[in-house]
């Protein structure tokens, strides 16, 4: 028997359509890193709210996913530029400044590149038909009486494996996207105790993960632009950054996996593969 108080709150799932209407009226009036940022976690939970939880998605439901989807990969390459930019200014090592300059150069002009055409599909029509279909989903939204967000967020988590205990590159991005997807729904289950350890060990593992990847996206422009290790000190610090980063992403799941099963710590180890640069870009826009 489910809990009424791990059942969705009504209240609580209004109020996550409205404050995704608010944002995208902030991010209309500027594209300011913060509305960026906000826009797309926003249109992460409209969306897990409708995917996950939702007992039956309408015709016009799948149009605002559609729709919330295209905006959000749009958002989320200039996102991605804005971390970058703050992964690479707080980098201080005195090889290459010249070079260090040049990357940051080549990040601002592509987010102003990303911006107009994020800009320019926030046109008039476009955010009142978003806005138009979110007061229809909230009036037609029905959460089935048996959802428990807790338990549906722990399946999240749950359907993944770690192969033969190696973790991959692979395996940390397929966590870090189940790992955001799990928190949203958990935080659906109010101020419960149970829902709160959760969120917080979700959120740790989310930062951990989400700044290797951060440091890999930036690793891999440099080398773009300046070749490998070999060729340039600054790819070769990056480089050596998200070796770093990586096992202590692979610790900190490792850890995160233990106390959601209530174990002490499994032994995993991490892949004793470089990690690569294609791995990385294929989850560069998921947020």
């Amino acid at each position: 028997m489910v809990l009424y108080r791990m059942l969705p709150h009504p209240e609580h799932t209004r109020a996550t359509f409205r404050k995704l209407a608010r944002q995208m009226s902030k991010l209309g009036e500027k594209l300011a890193p913060e509305n960026v940022h906000k826009f797309r976690t926003s249109s992460r939970r409209v969306e897990v709210l409708l995917s996950d939880l939702a007992e039956n998605r309408t015709g016009n439901d799948k149009k605002l996913l559609k729709l919330l989807g295209r905006l959000r990969k749009k958002a989320g390459r200039v996102r991605d530029l804005d971390v970058q930019s703050g992964a690479l200014r707080s980098l201080k090592i005195p090889q290459e400044p010249g070079r260090k300059s040049q990357l940051m150069r080549t990040l601002a002009e592509e987010r102003v590149r990303r911006e107009k055409k994020l800009a320019k599909s926030l046109d008039k029509r476009t955010v009142g038909e978003v806005r138009k279909r979110l007061k229809r989903t909230i009036a037609s939204l029905e959460i089935p009486e048996n959802a428990d967000p807790l338990s549906r967020a722990r399946q999240k988590l749950n359907d993944l494996e770690v192969d033969q205990g190696v973790v991959t590159e692979k395996t940390l991005h397929q966590f870090r996207i189940a790992g955001k997807r799990a928190r949203y729904i958990a935080e659906l289950a109010g101020k419960d105790a149970e829902a709160t350890r959760l969120i917080a060990l979700l959120n740790h593992m989310q930062d951990v993960i989400g700044d290797w990847h951060d440091w890999v996206q930036l690793a891999d422009r440099a080398e773009e632009l300046f070749g490998g290790v070999q060729d340039s000190a600054l790819v070769s610090a990056l480089r050596n950054i998200t070796r770093a980063k990586f096992r202590q992403a692979v610790n900190t799941l490792t850890e995160t996996r233990a106390a959601l099963a209530g174990k002490k710590p499994i032994s995993v180890m991490p892949s004793s593969r470089e990690p690569s640069r294609q791995g990385s870009g294929a989850a560069s826009a998921v947020a």
